[in-house]
């Protein structure tokens, strides 16, 4: 059997363990490997190989390990709060503050002592060295294993699985499911603290671009905010988990909730614009990561300050791009077209001042085949009741309209803050939900396959952690643009997409990850039952604003 592994080949004459293997190539000095890639395939490190095979090391710096990381601690987590507090029913909610937030159901808060009881005992666990054990199991036993452990969410999802078994781990007397892989041990957790947060606390974490230790803490309290009312709003409708929302689809309910989605959303939108109004802002910007609805949310909040009696126009950033020529570059070399010195700030600020002045001003148009600036004739003055909405990556950072004072600008985040999970111990991460939004729409409007999205998707991100996340906070207003039952809807979209991408390609194992993902949701078939002016259809096709 020869094992290639990068530019050694190594021959065995008998099966080896991948963690074996793994301690060959580990170094001390080096990100912790928590997993592998054999022949194209995520393979947990307690897996044999007993073929010929390629292999490469799955460690922190990637998002497949920080998921890895994040999922066995959060075991651990899990066990030591049960340990300590009977009957206390543990929730992993969603990422916050570089970490991930969760709340428990208890009798009592918990206070501050008790967390720490609960961190203390954590360390106890780590410091055993307990192997993590996983099995393959029927069903039937897996529903007397959640219920037993009062696993109410988990149990009830079984009835939606497509497969007759399922993976259960062990860690120590505890046995739980996890969406996707773990550790072989508890002693590969290094780093982590948990805080007190809010009715919760705060699992800390390494991070990708922060493998060995925990990143500095950012109290992010307005997208806290924002999550505890999508929460709040689960609860009001009963759908705060995958299995709730599936009943409500097979008992044909689910049109209602869509409704009621649909007139949650146009609430919050009219509240911003009745804030706008009574602040009498003259310039609004909005920001928000890919896909997460700025141009319908954008189209919608025009609208609400129309009925208010403003008049607003948009401008766009895309038309102030520097010259092709003067384009900065990336680490890589290549230009970098999401960074702010890819706009002539300068330009901006001068003909946005004398916009609100109420000067008339020339406005360019970029000629994205050329690569430069052009002026066209094109003018623009504005009246009293006339404010400017712009939407852009930059909408935050306060050095696109420096020049601006303070009191004229109103600032929104838009994102998809999703207020469901699986069950209580695996959340629905925003990063997915807007990615598969995207293979949706790069197919139906730009021509790209869902190969091409995931290509372009980790150099999306790295953009948005520049340039979008750090300003997040210095938002006036916050808007959830996630919708509960849309997997439901996308599902039908996205899995074909998906379906295409070939096992050979690097990219199969995301796709396969996706899919595996979407499998959980039961599928809404009928599109038409999205009204034209919904965020989604920004994506499925159909919109009023975009089409």
């Amino acid at each position: 059997m020869k094992l290639k592994i990068g530019s050694d080949v190594l021959e065995y004459n008998q099966p080896v363990l991948l963690e074996n293997l793994k301690n060959e190539y580990q170094k001390k000095d080096q990100p912790t490997i928590v997993a592998a890639i054999v022949n194209n395939k995520l393979q947990e490190l307690f897996k044999e190989v007993s073929e010929d095979a390629t292999i490469e090391w799955i460690d922190l710096t990637m998002s497949d390990g920080i998921r890895i990381y994040q999922r066995t601690l959060s075991f651990v987590f899990i066990r030591a709060a049960m340990e300590l507090f009977r009957n206390l029913q543990v929730n992993i909610r969603h990422s916050l503050s570089k970490g991930l937030y969760c709340d428990f159901q208890y009798h009592r808060e918990l206070t501050h002592e008790d967390i720490e009881n609960i961190k203390t005992r954590m360390s106890e666990i780590i410091e055993t060295k307990e192997k993590i054990h996983k099995e393959n199991v029927d069903l039937e036993q897996a529903k007397k294993i959640f219920e037993d452990l009062e696993f109410h969410s988990k149990a009830k999802l079984l009835k939606y699985r497509e497969h007759d078994q399922i993976n259960i781990y062990t860690c120590g007397w505890l046995k739980n499911y996890f969406y996707g892989y773990m550790m072989p041990s508890v002693d590969y957790i290094h780093s982590f603290d948990l805080i007190p947060y809010d009715h919760g606390v705060i699992l800390r974490h390494p991070i990708s671009s922060s493998p060995f230790e925990l990143p500095e803490f950012e109290d992010h309290k307005k997208l806290g905010v924002i999550f505890r009312e999508s929460e709040k709003w689960g609860d009001i409708v009963s759908v705060s988990n995958v299995f709730e929302l599936n009943e409500e689809i097979e008992k044909d309910n689910y049109k209602e909730l869509m409704i009621l989605g649909e007139a949650l959303q146009e609430k919050k939108v009219a509240q911003i614009a009745d804030k706008i109004t009574s602040l009498d802002k003259k310039v609004i910007l909005i920001a928000g990561p890919s896909s997460s609805g700025k141009t319908t949310f954008a189209n919608r909040l025009r609208i609400q300050l129309m009925v208010n009696g403003y008049d607003p126009i948009t401008l766009s950033t895309d038309d102030y791009f520097v010259n092709r020529e003067f384009t900065p570059v990336d680490e890589k070399g290549d230009p970098d077209f999401e960074s702010i010195d890819a706009v002539d700030v300068k330009q901006f600020n001068i003909d946005l001042a004398g916009l609100i002045e109420g000067k008339e001003v020339e406005f360019p148009t970029f000629n994205f085949i050329k690569g430069e600036r052009e002026y066209n004739g094109r003018t623009l003055k504005i009246h009293e009741h006339q404010p400017i909405i712009i939407e852009g990556i930059h909408g935050l950072n306060e050095k696109l309209t420096a020049q601006i004072a303070a009191e004229h600008k109103f600032k929104i985040y838009i994102s998809a803050l999703t207020q469901l999970n699986i069950d209580e111990h695996n959340r629905i991460p925003t990063t997915d939900s807007r990615l598969i939004r995207r293979i949706v729409r790069d197919s139906k409007y730009r021509g790209h396959d869902a190969l091409k999205t995931l290509k372009l998707w980790p150099s999306v991100r790295r953009g948005e952690e520049k340039n979008i996340f750090p300003f997040q906070e210095e938002a006036d207003a916050m808007f959830n643009s996630a919708l509960s039952f849309e997997l439901s809807i996308l599902k039908k979209h996205a899995e074909p997409l998906l379906e295409a991408i070939s096992e050979d390609l690097p990219e199969y194992r995301e796709a396969k990850r996706l899919l595996k993902f979407l499998s959980y949701f039961k599928s809404i078939d009928d599109d038409t039952l999205v009204p034209i002016t919904s965020i989604l259809k920004e994506f499925i096709g159909g919109s009023y604003f975009t089409e």
